[in-house]
């Protein structure tokens, strides 16, 4: 049993004395628990939809439109959530003893963008009454990359084909007519709460909205049981340096005294409860930094224009922990909540939580959000682990190992709410090599993939969660694109579940896989190989194999190796294969197969000889799927429909 199942079955055991009906089911990903048992993140706290509570509103994501992109519906945790007017209410029954709680929620945008600000009054059984600030300043980003947050902006890029008229718009005539907002997305953030004191298993929060707002929408509820503050009598108190604990003043230069002071006395620095304003980098370097935990110590800070754009092209800089130019080395951080100021998406900014090298270095018990992304490493660095840590609510990326990062580790990381990639692993110009991506959660990256691999050597995903990606993207990723080093040694998928992935392509119109494998730049010719994983409610396919058009006689993926596979649901089929390759099965299991089980188009040359993608059968491969497209029977239905699969039980 996994540590998260552990956890859930610990804390539930105390609440045996309330009635199980009363109980607001505990999920993972909107999925019963025991369906994905010892895969994802152990968190401290349990998670609860708002769509099984009790609530006089309306429950959205009901029918089939639930997963169509630029929806409330399909940015919710498991397709579905609770729409409130002013004055209505949901109402959740706690599993276990909590004094904090967590709420993710969407509410609407100011008419020419930027936000509004609404309450949320938070009642416990009926009573103790506190209030939640809710906002949509982080929320909405509409039209074509980068985006902008201006809802009624025109076509950021005219020239470019659009799906929305299948034309041009700019070569069209007459010129087309294009909705405003564009391409809407991004609806939800979530806010955090203390509790006034700590509730007991069975005691009721009731969430209730204002008239703020026309609605509030609450997607779902994590509640928790804080332990006290972390203290550190043995280190350099960043207070006694002059940082404000009350987030009036300016805590950045107070915070590099600290840390040339513990560099000297070879102490960490601890920082203790307080909000600490922080609006720039704050450089890293053999230190290391101790918050009392998550929940008591934040840095925060706002987004500051640069009067000059930096060297790295930089026009703004933030709160965020950076490894010095040239790497730094032997930095741990650990027991701190860091709250950036970012609205919009300017690729060249640096302004992440974390960034920069980090090479033999630690990362442990962070809460992220409101930055561009959670952690950007630019290597070469070596020999890091992130643990314990939430990312959330971020515009591009949760992390992403990007250049030269080798023997790192990302384990027990908690990623909802990205508007990229949630984790990645990008090898431009070097290699990244030996890295893992081991019990993760990634919920809800509303653009892109949950995981990625772009090129490196011997890297290992295993063992993770992943639901709800909405589009241009899935569940797990592996493409030799943006400029990627080639795919070498091995690539293993070990483990993994994703559920309701196997997006739509809105680009192609067509739907990709749970996994999926992209040969743009060059072939995928590694060791690759798929063991254990389970693909759960496909909205499209399981598998997806594809070249991009322009290259598909140039580029193939080979030699695949799947095994030990369930597939639980496909809206179409087991296996999509739009390139020239091949790939081998053992003991791949599917059921609940909404079209042909293998849609094989090869390079699209229609041969007598055969489709160009081979399928090698090495038994035990249930649900006759398989079968009857041995060994490269072409079988290409290029837009075969979908038929919405049951939803997922146990095998």
């Amino acid at each position: 049993m996994s540590p998260a199942s552990v956890l859930i079955a610990t804390l539930l055991s105390g609440a045996a004395a309330v009635p199980s009906p009363a109980i607001t089911p505990v999920t993972r990903a909107a999925l019963d628990p025991a369906l994905v048992s010892g895969r994802g993140a152990s968190v401290r706290f349990l998670e609860q939809e708002a769509e099984n509570a009790r609530t006089n509103g309306v429950v959205i994501g009901t029918d089939q439109t639930a997963r169509n992109a630029y929806t409330l519906a399909a940015e919710a945790s498991g397709r579905k959530a609770v729409k409130l007017a002013p004055g209505q209410w949901v109402e959740f029954t706690l599993p276990a003893a909590a004094n904090a709680i967590t709420v993710r929620y969407s509410i609407p945008d100011a008419p020419a963008g930027g936000g509004l600000r609404a309450p949320l009054e938070v009642k416990v059984n009926g009573t103790d009454r506190k209030t939640m600030p809710l906002t949509s300043e982080y929320a909405y980003l509409y039209n074509q990359y980068p985006f902008t947050n201006d809802p009624q902006a025109d076509l950021l890029h005219p020239d470019w084909w659009i799906t929305e008229c299948a034309c041009v718009p700019a070569a069209t005539t007459p010129a087309p007519v294009i909705a405003k907002p564009f391409r809407p997305m991004k609806f939800y953030d979530e806010q955090r709460l203390r509790l006034a004191r700590t509730y007991r298993a069975g005691d009721r929060i009731r969430l209730t909205a204002s008239a703020a707002v026309p609605w509030t929408v609450i997607d779902l509820l994590d509640s928790e049981r804080v332990g006290a503050p972390v203290v550190n009598l043995k280190a350099v108190n960043a207070l006694l340096l002059g940082a404000d604990p009350t987030g009036r003043r300016d805590s950045a230069p107070a915070l590099k005294r600290a840390i040339a002071l513990a560099r000297r006395l070879n102490l960490p620095v601890y920082v203790p409860p307080g909000t600490f304003q922080v609006n720039r980098h704050i450089i890293v370097d053999n230190v290391t930094i101790q918050g009392a935990g998550n929940w008591y110590t934040t840095f925060k800070g706002h987004e500051v224009a640069l009067p000059q754009p930096a060297p790295d092209g930089s026009v703004h800089t933030g709160v965020g922990f950076y490894g010095k130019e040239g790497g730094s080395s032997n930095v741990h951080l650990a027991g701190f909540s860091i709250e950036g100021d970012v609205r919009e998406r300017i690729d060249t900014d640096q302004v992440n939580g974390i960034g920069g090298a980090l090479s033999d270095s630690s990362i442990r018990g962070l809460h992220i959000r409101h930055t561009k992304v959670g952690l950007w490493f630019d290597g070469p660095m070596r020999d890091t682990t992130i643990s314990d840590t939430i990312v959330v609510d971020q515009i591009a990326d949760a992390l992403n190992f990007h250049t030269g990062v080798t023997g790192s580790t990302v384990r027990d990381v908690f990623v909802r709410n990205t508007g990229d990639d949630g984790l990645a692993m990008w090898s431009e110009k070097i290699a990244n090599a030996g890295n893992v991506f081991d019990h993760n959660t990634v919920q809800s990256p509303t653009l892109a993939n949950g995981i990625a691999i772009y090129g490196g050597r011997d890297n290992t995903v295993s063992r993770n969660l992943v639901a709800d990606p909405v589009r241009e993207g899935s569940g797990l990723h592996a493409g030799s694109r943006f400029g990627a080093e080639p795919f070498t040694g091995r690539l293993d998928f070990t483990g993994n579940t994703t559920v309701r992935a196997g997006t739509l392509d809105l680009n192609w119109t067509i739907g990709l896989g749970a996994i999926w494998f992209y040969a743009l730049d060059r072939s995928i010719a590694a060791d690759v190989r798929v063991t254990g994983d389970h693909y759960l409610d496909n909205t499209y396919n399981a598998i997806m194999l594809v070249s991009e058009w322009g290259v598909k006689d140039l580029y193939s993926i080979e030699g695949l190796k799947f095994k030990d596979v369930r597939i639980d649901g496909t809206g179409t089929s087991v296996l999509s294969a739009r390139s020239a390759g091949s790939a081998s099965f053992e003991n791949v299991d599917a059921r609940n197969i909404g079209a042909q089980g293998v849609n094989n188009c090869g390079s699209f040359h229609f041969t007598p000889a055969g489709s160009e993608f081979g399928l090698t059968d090495l038994g035990g491969n249930d649900g006759a799927w398989l079968g009857p497209y041995l060994p490269n029977v072409i079988s290409c239905a290029d837009r075969p429909t979908v038929v919405p699969p049951p939803a997922p039980a146990p095998w």
